[in-house]
């Protein structure tokens, strides 16, 4: 096995990739769109059409630009929505071809997982060899999270890949400042700061953390360390200038105000987006787990929601190739993936914004390479016994993804039973990705109505798109004859507006059985003259 993966790591890598991409592409028809993606839709094309970046800032635009590339190439325009929600509802709803441009949307996100698995591989070849760099790509490749939020037109899956990418550029810039080099790190680094601003807090904590390793690996003297920054100083300078550069390009060059600040500076909505960035993580975000709902999150939800979210393959694979690399910490290219996971961890578990492993998605790279060097080495001679626990580990892998498809963002590894919305909800199991799901198992019904929603705006345009039967918006307190479909985010965070606000009450749905499950929905039916009887 070893000298095959040797010999041909490189078209054994691509090879990965690609049914990996086929089986992503495979998921765009599957689902309606999900929580986030109008608003990025929304906002992209307003990007694209009008070179103006207005309508929210909180998350800078690349992801949005690639996600609204090909909705706008099929000639979809703003339509001019107060919101960006309304807008890309707007847009979706009355395209006259919703599915299409969805999946074009979404279709703009694929470069980034491609980008993010070549990380991966030349990352983990540089440092630990062909083997371990194939293993790592394919192991990448298999995480359902990571397949999830690659085929969504959201802007997670390019933080992962351009997060990685602008460490991997720091490492090779860290051993030689050529001016290629300088002006990679500068590329990346502004990429990763355009595709979402907790890039600016993740990437210098895992630069720190790296950095601190090899103080403590190498141990250089002042004199050292001295001479190492004067000869980086003039590069360091020149990268930050061109990542500078391409920040301000991201935002048409635009120069103004920043609202809420006396200045006028270039890109003023990059300013204004890290400042709401900030106030969100400030103020929280209504988030739910284990049974418990919090605004401002708790400070385990990160570790939680990757023990769960991730295989338990993979989960062994990465405990014995953390292993490994402790047993080899004297050798900084081990430290430099571990570096890179804290870097990302450590920061997410003070947020105040818990609502899915998909704001940790960059940290699976990190996991993937510890996770890839261990497989390597189990191929080893004479490692027999080794090898054989691999491969048994790989198709444990391989056939839970496997049975999921479509479902990858509802996966929940073995630990958690058949009701995961008592670990998780949100972006982590029901992201609304099952609407399309619900109103064709209401056609095969023949139902001619179903209470589904919470707020009025969002239901009076799911009869266009994906088609349910004249939705209404549910009664917590008051069940109705007929067809409910029950969110259970929605069930779980905000119990569909009680907000908990009435401890002595439960929403009807609470003591009710639903009749089945349509996907990650609970679909409840009560039938015509039960509640007159009841009365």
């Amino acid at each position: 096995m070893l000298p095959l993966l040797e010999r041909h790591s490189l078209p054994l890598a691509l090879c990965l990739i690609a049914i990996a991409a086929v089986r992503i592409v495979s998921t765009y028809t599957a689902f309606a769109d999900v929580g986030d993606e109008p608003a990025h839709l929304g906002c992209g094309l307003e990007y694209l059409a009008e070179h103006v970046y207005r309508l929210e800032t909180q998350h800078p635009p690349l992801a949005r630009a690639m996600a609204a590339l090909g909705p706008y190439l099929d000639g979809a325009r703003p339509i001019g929505e107060p919101n960006q929600e309304w807008e890309g509802d707007a847009i979706l709803c009355h395209s006259g071809h919703p599915e299409r441009t969805l999946f074009l949307a979404r279709l703009g996100i694929l470069p980034f997982f491609l980008l993010a698995c070549l990380v991966v591989y030349f990352w983990a070849r540089h440092h630990f060899g062909n083997s371990a760099a194939v293993l790592a790509t394919g192991l990448f490749t298999l995480l359902p999270p990571v397949l999830a939020h690659a085929g969504l037109a959201t802007t997670d899956m390019a933080l992962a890949a351009c997060l990685g990418a602008a460490f991997f550029s720091l490492v090779l810039w860290a051993e030689k400042p050529t001016l290629p080099r300088t002006l990679l790190l500068g590329a990346s680094t502004a990429l990763a700061a355009l595709s979402k601003f907790t890039a600016l807090g993740f990437l210098p904590a895992g630069a720190a953390l790296a950095f601190a390793a090899y103080l403590a690996v190498e141990r250089p003297g002042l004199n050292k360390l001295g001479a190492l920054a004067r000869q980086r100083a003039i590069p360091f300078g020149l990268a930050v200038t061109a990542g500078a550069l391409l920040i301000w390009a991201g935002y048409w060059f635009s120069f103004g105000p920043v609202p809420g600040w006396n200045l006028r500076l270039p890109a003023p909505e990059l300013f204004d987006g890290i400042r709401n960035a900030m106030r969100h993580n400030a103020t929280g975000h209504t988030a739910y787990l284990l049974g418990q709902v919090s605004k401002t999150g708790w400070w385990y939800f990160f570790p939680v929601a990757l023990a769960v979210k991730t295989p338990i393959a993979f989960l062994l694979l990465l405990a014995w190739g953390a292993y490994l690399g402790w047993k080899r910490r004297r050798e900084v290219a081990y430290l430099l993936p571990v570096a890179f996971s804290l870097g990302i961890l450590l920061p997410a578990m003070t947020s105040h914004v818990n609502i899915g492993v998909r704001h940790v998605l960059p940290i699976y790279i990190g996991f993937s390479i510890m996770a890839g060097w261990a497989g390597a080495f189990a191929c080893q001679p004479p490692r027999k016994p080794a090898g054989i626990v691999l491969v048994l580990m790989l198709l444990w892998l391989a056939i839970t993804g496997a049975i999921r498809h479509p479902d990858y963002l509802a996966y929940f590894n073995e630990l958690v039973g058949s009701r995961p919305e008592k670990v998780l909800v949100d972006s982590d199991l029901d992201w609304r990705q099952d609407t399309k799901r619900l109103a064709e198992r209401l056609k095969e019904l023949g139902a001619s109505e179903v209470s589904f929603g919470q707020f009025i705006w969002k239901v009076q345009c799911l009869d266009v798109w994906p088609g349910l039967p004249h939705p209404r918006v549910i009664n917590p307190l008051v069940p109705v004859e007929g067809w409910t479909a029950v969110s259970p985010t929605l069930a779980k965070t905000t119990q569909y507006g009680m907000d908990y606000r009435y401890p002595n009450l439960q929403p009807w749905f609470e003591y009710i059985q639903p009749v089945e499950r349509v996907g990650s929905l609970l679909l409840y039916y009560v039938p015509p003259g039960t509640l007159r009887q009841a009365r």
